[in-house]
């Protein structure tokens, strides 16, 4: 998960400990049912479907409330969150990373950080993300909503990393290159330019400290390790000194 401030900061949440432990379920899974029907079903695997029901479970518990404390430590009120609905439907990505990618509750994560982001007085809004990771934020790209306009007629200035025949090209994972040559995270580009899409539901938003070094250069967190106790007590007091417990900016 990737987030960009009007503040100035950008982040992104490690999110290889959940491929893992999807990846580990699934080998498990594999190796008990290897020879026996689909359908088969004993207390083992009943065992390992429950200790992996409880890790993600735990996993989202602490991305949304390191989402929420981050907003609190950063005086930001309101928090943009993208989402297609029906994203894992009809999923067509290698075998791989279809078994990571829809075993992870997305669904469960966002209503959590919605339901946090309620009870501390942050604004929460949903919008879709069509074209929010292809369409460049530097180059002022027009940003268009899927199906709206055919698809041919979308022209977008930059190049996002991708990996063809099982080769990453020249950008790498996470690379976007901008119509000047500005290399960027892109998930950091498709991250505030999913702010864009709500743009105008929104008052006294400036986007102006969203700079090149911003979407360059998040700060990478693993919530295993940057979500500790300490790390909470300093969020809580930088939102009593603050003032935030009673009103929060406008920063997105």
């Amino acid at each position: 998960m990737s987030g960009v401030s009007t503040t100035g900061k950008s982040f992104i949440i490690d999110g290889k400990k959940i491929k893992s432990i999807n990846q580990w379920y699934n080998k498990k899974v594999a190796i008990l049912k290897k020879g026996k029907s689909q359908d088969y079903w004993d207390d083992e695997l009943a065992a390992l479907a429950e200790k992996r029901n409880r890790q993600l479970k735990d996993i989202k518990n602490k991305v949304a409330r390191f989402i929420v404390n981050w907003c609190l430590a950063n005086n930001v009120g309101t928090v943009v969150h993208g989402w297609n609905k029906g994203i894992k439907n009809g999923s067509v990505m290698s075998k791989k990373v279809n078994q990571e990618f829809v075993t992870i509750p997305h669904a469960a994560i966002k209503n959590r950080i919605q339901q946090l982001c309620i009870s501390n007085g942050i604004q929460f809004i949903t919008t879709e993300e069509s074209y929010t990771s292809v369409s460049s934020f530097l180059d002022n790209d027009l940003l268009p909503t899927y199906g709206e306009t055919p698809k041919r007629k979308h022209k977008f200035s930059g190049k996002r990393g991708t990996k063809i025949k099982g080769k990453l090209n020249n950008l790498g994972r996470g690379g976007y290159l901008t119509a000047k040559g500005f290399k960027i995270n892109s998930d950091c580009n498709g991250a505030i330019r999913i702010v864009q899409k709500v743009i105008t539901q929104l008052e006294n938003v400036s986007l102006a400290k969203v700079t090149r070094a911003v979407l360059s250069l998040p700060h990478r967190y693993d919530i295993f390790k940057n979500l500790s106790k300490s790390y909470r007590i300093r969020c809580e007091a930088a939102r009593i000194y603050k003032g935030l417990s009673a009103e929060v900016n406008s920063a997105v």
